[in-house]
């Protein structure tokens, strides 16, 4: 008789990612990360992205990174590719993340970054003018039951005055599978592009989470019952930046 199918083991996927190709010098196809999508689709992505130089920046993330001022919070931080292109301009900025591995990654770039979470941020992290959620990282508003507890929680975080800058991508496609998987959200009460994915890395996965993809009109919808407001957009094709002001 057949043995059963082991499960992958739980951990720190995507830092021993980030790890392995800091290790081989963040060069191109040195690293790969897996994502799993709860339908079983996999997505493939060269790691070597998270270690993007600061001149080889996209022009949204460039824009973006001019919005921010003050005191700055680079939630989500990764390797530390925004926080990296601020610090070399004198910003004082902080990372934010909660994988260990991503952590250890930054702190060896030289970096200033905490483990920690918007739900659970480290003891003594204070309060910040700009909160950054880049590399499409308003994903982590999660979807509709969850984005106003995490926009609460990242104002929290904020002095009066802030400013949340986040990047973002509109879902609507023509790809037939996503398009299927959006019928599926809508069926079981989520909204379309709210994805259900883990980090995947041989036989070592991350924890399961809810990534949303969100226009700026759904943002907006989003944030309405929060203290925070859209105040401006910027879009290249499906990608935009979005930023938001804390208070009316």
């Amino acid at each position: 008789m057949d043995e059963q199918a082991r499960p992958p083991r739980t951990g720190d996927a995507f830092g021993r990612v980030l790890r392995r190709c800091w290790e081989a010098g963040a060069r191109p196809g040195s690293a790969f990360e897996v994502v799993e999508r709860d339908d079983g689709h996999i997505g493939v992505g060269d790691a070597a992205r998270y270690f993007t130089p600061p001149d080889d920046l996209s022009a949204l993330d460039r824009w973006a990174l001019g919005r921010a001022r003050g005191r700055i919070l680079d939630i989500g931080c990764g390797a530390g590719r925004h926080a990296l292109a601020l610090a070399r301009t004198g910003s004082d900025v902080t990372g934010l993340d909660p994988s260990p591995g991503a952590v250890g990654v930054a702190a060896d770039r030289g970096l200033r970054v905490e483990l920690g979470s918007i739900a659970e941020p480290p003891p003594g992290l204070g309060r910040f003018d700009t909160l950054l959620l880049l590399g499409n990282n308003l994903g982590l508003l999660g979807g509709a039951d969850r984005a106003g507890e995490v926009l609460w929680g990242l104002a929290s975080l904020a002095r009066p005055g802030a400013r949340l800058v986040g990047t973002g991508m509109d879902p609507a496609t023509d790809e037939p599978e996503h398009r299927d998987y959006h019928a599926w959200n809508r069926r079981r009460g989520r909204l379309p592009g709210q994805l259900r994915i883990r980090v995947r890395d041989g036989a070592l996965a991350g924890p399961w989470f809810d990534y949303l993809l969100v226009d700026p009109d759904g943002l907006r919808a989003l944030a309405a019952d929060t203290p925070w407001r859209v105040r401006e957009i910027e879009r290249e094709g499906r990608d935009h930046v979005a930023v938001l002001s804390l208070g009316h």
